[in-house]
């Protein structure tokens, strides 16, 4: 059985329409695309489309694609036999294979390099196994796929990076998740649904909003949508007053808000603001919302070009203005090289007698 999937929460047309349209997709079993951006709640509506259907008790299992190395992947969907690389010292079945019966779950679908959608749409195509390093097909699956992307596939496909086939054999069923900030009005069920919740598992009573509060996190526009704002109502229980929760308690991105277009302050802003104003280390402002998908590679590159602006191209002098400890340096260049966010950069040359002397003789004319 899988893990129970957390309630749709909301009360307006929009989550209603996702409503009937989990409703629908759990009658037959057509394969299921669920889009939107990075933490609306994709997997809490593919949890809800597998409970709901034939499926329900069999096992749903999820992988994220955005997160297994390429060739990794290929051995965690089919499986791997014995001596087919260097750690493989048994056969091992496949992630397909264990979700016989039941479900898979692709999320960030959209980031599956290639081969590997060529790879996955032959098995959409015939239902077979070929394991990693097997000379043949080794089995048939019964699986039901639900995938899903904070990507428009579209531009993808017009990018030559991802496959038109694959695209339309994924895409029978489409379950298209706003933005939080697009349907406003869900946000104070989820604010108490939070609060609540919280409240029961750290062991305290549930704290009181002040009114002004209560307002500024239903004005705030959550970019991170439903993780950021499940993330911030979590801090806001375990740090509480007795006196409850006040302006002056909230995060200081949601009592400065912060809009990622328009011309005004972007993301990348308000988190270079958090490290540089108020402190905060980068492993904090930074690395943990870009591991939790909540933040882009373009974002975390703006950061860097605004960072290396100040140090003058200098990396090293960013860890004490990110507020890192000065052993953090390699750890914090090796996450950049891993994810492709470390460009080099032109340092500015001392000036020189030479240069100097060539400047006042170009002045003199």
């Amino acid at each position: 059985m899988s893990e129970q999937a957390q309630p749709l929460i909301g009360s307006g047309a929009a989550i209603r329409a996702i409503d009937r349209e989990i409703d629908y997709a759990a009658r037959i079993d057509a394969k299921v695309l669920i889009t939107g951006e990075s933490g609306v709640g994709k997997e809490i509506i593919a949890r809800l489309v597998h409970e709901r259907s034939r499926r329900g008790r069999t096992p749903l299992v999820a992988v994220n694609c955005a997160g297994i190395p390429d060739a990794l992947l290929e051995s965690a969907l089919f499986g791997h036999v014995k001596g087919s690389f260097t750690d493989a010292h048994r056969d091992r079945l496949g992630l397909l294979e264990l979700a016989h019966r039941g479900t898979i779950f692709l999320d960030e679908i959209g980031e599956m390099s290639l081969r590997m959608q060529a790879l996955l749409l032959r098995f959409l195509e015939h239902g077979e196994i070929q394991r990693v390093g097997a000379d043949r097909l080794l089995a048939r699956v019964d699986v039901r796929v639900l995938a899903a992307t904070n990507r428009n596939l579209l531009d993808r496909i017009a990018s030559k990076d991802f496959r038109e086939d694959l695209y339309y054999r994924i895409n029978v069923i489409h379950i298209p998740i706003p933005p939080l900030r697009a349907r406003r009005e869900d946000i104070p069920v989820f604010i108490r649904f939070f609060l609540q919740s919280y409240a029961e598992r750290h062991g305290g009573p549930e704290p009181e909003l002040a009114p002004d509060a209560f307002d500024q996190l239903v004005s705030y526009d959550w970019p991170g949508n439903v993780r950021e704002l499940k993330n911030a109502i979590e801090r806001l229980v375990v740090r509480r007053s007795s006196g409850g929760i006040a302006v002056s308690d909230l995060p200081a991105e949601i009592r400065r808000p912060i809009r990622r277009t328009g011309g005004g302050p972007t993301v990348a802003d308000a988190l270079f603001e958090r490290m540089t104003n108020d402190h905060e280390s980068f492993w904090s402002a930074v690395h943990e919302v870009f591991l939790a998908r909540d933040l882009t590679r373009a974002d975390l590159r703006a950061i860097m070009r605004r960072g290396l602006a100040q140090t003058g191209g200098n990396y090293k002098a960013l860890v004490p203005l990110f507020n890192m400890r000065s052993g953090d340096y390699r750890r914090f260049l090796g996450f950049l090289r891993k994810h492709d966010c470390y460009e080099r950069v032109e340092r500015a040359r001392p000036a020189t007698v030479a240069d100097e002397s060539l400047r006042l003789k170009s002045y003199d004319g």
